[in-house]
């Protein structure tokens, strides 16, 4: 049997798999009908080709043709054709995706009357690996490519370490080894709502309305749904593990970054918005700040996260939802509107390009409030002129549309 791993490219930590118990040919690229399909502008459509060889002496070998245009590394070597042995790394392009290749002998039929309890067979399949020689932060054994370790299991999901802890729950990293929710085995993550807060009414809906959100969209800036369900009193939301660092942590550990790049992750936001803001009922996510935008390190694309605010317009006011700083008046009055998320990409940008809390900008104009940057020698006229229109304190005098705020960022110049 072959397993190819598609491990993430900074941890090296499995993110999907695929198993090939009977296949004599595997073939790997873009194309959606190769057996396994890599969406990556480095991969060509038809970028490899898995081919079993059999040999009397040796047993069943297996050889790799690469066909990409940008070639194929056999760990680390880049090759035509050559033959694979187990565990070896495939990266498709220089700096595309890495595959892991794995075989092993199918196990013999066994001819015992009873067949173990599943926890029984897991105790036996651990007790044959040690997990020795692994790095403390190695999430997947080296040897066996099982979990090290596993804090408890909740349904068929393996929690292997706990990511967040809130008021309103706890965020696990999971493991879906049976593929049971996402379809192939792979790393997911898995937010549980804390049993104190499930008595709270609100607290609910917003959990609640995060799924069902989430299950109604189809876009790769925003996470992708897997699992909704109650277990022991308790609510759970699956969803896609998004492998990269959201834009406070990235701007508190490495500083600001330049205009280019700071414009170019607001564009990704705007396309995201426009994406929210037209559909069939218009939603608000009414959260975007630096922290609910994550970037994924396959590819610097932005990733808009947090999805318990999402408001629905033309419903009737609500609670006041939104960081200080970076919510637009109207919105600080539960009267949000799709240019209230527009307005939060302004303090946004100013938080990118200086580290600072946009609150610090904030001057009293009139009755209202506006960001003075003048005196910001990394925020151009230019941009300085899209800041302050985009944060306008009444909603007719900023941008209309992400599509326009979108095209405004384009036109200055970096």
């Amino acid at each position: 049997m072959v397993t190819l791993t598609l491990l993430d490219q900074h941890y090296k930590t499995p993110v999907k798999q695929w198993c090939f118990e009977m296949s004599t040919v595997i073939r790997i690229g873009r194309a959606v009908d190769n057996h396994v399909v890599l969406n990556d502008s480095l991969v060509s459509r038809y970028h490899l080709e898995l081919k079993q060889l059999t040999n009397g002496n040796n047993g069943d070998a297996w050889q790799v043709i690469s066909q990409g245009t940008n070639g194929t590394f056999l760990n680390g070597t880049l090759i035509s054709k050559s033959t694979i042995s187990d565990n070896s790394l495939l990266q498709l392009a220089q700096g595309g995706p890495i595959l892991k290749f794995q075989i092993q002998d199918l196990p013999e039929p066994t001819v015992s009357p009873w067949t173990p309890a599943p926890q029984e067979t897991e105790q036996v399949s651990s007790s044959r690996c040690q997990h020795e020689g692994n790095s403390p932060n190695n999430i997947f054994c080296i040897h066996c490519g099982q979990p090290i370790t596993v804090l408890k299991r909740i349904r068929h999901y393996q929690i292997l370490r706990t990511i967040g802890q809130g008021g309103m729950g706890t965020t696990y990293l999971a493991w879906d080894a049976t593929g049971e929710s996402t379809g192939v085995p792979q790393l997911l993550v898995l937010k549980q709502m804390n049993a104190d807060m499930a008595k709270i009414a609100k607290a609910r809906e917003l959990f609640e309305r995060e799924a069902n959100t989430l299950k109604s969209l189809d876009d790769p800036g925003i996470p992708q749904y897997y699992d909704f369900f109650v277990e022991d009193g308790k609510k759970y939301l699956a969803m896609e593990l998004i492998h990269g660092q959201d834009l406070e942590k990235r701007i508190h550990q490495t500083g600001p970054v330049t205009p280019h790049q700071a414009i170019a992750w607001m564009i990704q936001t705007c396309d995201i918005l426009d994406y929210l803001h037209n559909q069939e009922q218009p939603l608000i996510h009414r959260d975007i700040k630096p922290a609910n935008l994550m970037v994924r390190n396959a590819n610097n694309q932005v990733v808009v996260l947090d999805f318990g605010a999402v408001k629905e317009t033309g419903t009737a006011p609500g609670t006041r939802i939104g960081a200080e700083g970076y919510c637009a008046p109207e919105q600080e009055r539960g009267q949000p509107l799709t240019q209230s998320d527009l307005y939060a990409i302004g303090p946004t940008v100013i938080f990118l390009l200086t580290g600072e809390n946009p609150l610090k900008f904030l001057r009293q104009r009139g009755k209202g409030f506006c960001f003075e940057l003048k005196n910001v020698p990394t925020i151009t006229p230019q941009l300085r002129e899209v800041i302050e229109r985009v944060t306008e304190p009444l909603p007719r005098d900023r941008f209309q549309t992400a599509k326009e705020l979108a095209k405004a960022l384009m036109s200055v110049p970096s």
